[in-house]
């Protein structure tokens, strides 16, 4: 059985201020010992933030795949775990489209920051004119492909699908359709990596809320959550977590 895992993910919102959301969402996670939590925060509020709540899984939201280097404005893994992060996010879709990261530099990421010792959340989907072209599918087995490592495994890897569209929009795919892109996710990463993807989680992110987390994380091959505007207060990100 793969345990449910929430993640959230702040973007670039949050001040020290505004850790003191944490708190709540840590004593949430604390009162859920089947579910999994994790918050990944920008890069200034990492070493705060594992101080605040040591008993939270608190991580980066991206890391570059050097480990050192003339590499200005850059963070590496080693740097981000040593600040206290445990995990990083890879490949997410407004770095690769905001930043024009390909499928290979999240590859880079993720392959970089589990040689540094992190968990790695590495993302896949695809956009609005992608999926009313019928190419929904095809493109995320492509980013799957190019993008997970060949040592990928359950007790470091997480994959999570959030279609562009869905993201910050409040639409949301059905729960059929998420759980039928789940299953083709899954099934490309038993032909990677084999029978170690029975042991992947596979999340879904885009526009989830407490109101329609039960329903998606009830969902075949759907083992968890990549939330993002609704992680930044405990109000809009308990109920996510009892909706797991």
């Amino acid at each position: 059985m793969r345990r449910k895992l929430v993640a959230g993910n702040w973007k670039m919102n949050g001040s020290l201020k505004a850790l003191e959301e944490l708190v709540g969402i840590a004593e949430a996670a604390a009162a859920a010992p089947d579910v999994d939590v994790m918050i990944a925060v920008p890069f200034t509020l990492i070493a705060p933030a594992a101080a605040l709540v040591p008993t939270l899984v608190i991580g980066a939201e991206d890391v570059h795949e050097a480990e050192t280097g003339a590499h200005t404005g850059c963070v590496s893994a080693a740097m981000v775990r040593e600040a206290g992060a445990r995990f990083t996010l890879a490949g997410h879709s407004e770095r690769r489209a905001d930043q024009h990261e390909t499928s290979h530099d999240a590859w880079a990421k993720a392959a970089a920051a589990h040689r540094a010792g992190l968990q790695v959340i590495l993302c896949c989907g695809e956009t609005e004119a992608e999926r009313d072209a019928g190419r929904a599918e095809r493109v995320v087995q492509a980013q799957i492909e190019k993008s997970v490592p060949d040592n990928a495994s359950g007790d470091w890897f997480t994959l999570a699908y959030e279609p562009r569209w869905a993201i910050g929009t409040g639409r949301t795919p059905t729960v059929e359709e998420i759980g039928s892109m789940h299953a083709i996710a899954r099934a490309k990463l038993r032909m990677m990596i084999g029978a170690e993807a029975d042991r992947v989680r596979i999340l879904y992110g885009g526009s989830v809320t407490g109101d329609n987390a039960a329903a998606i994380l009830a969902a075949d091959d759907v083992d968890g959550a990549l939330v993002g505007g609704a992680s930044l207060t405990a109000a809009k990100f308990v109920p996510i977590i009892a909706g797991a």
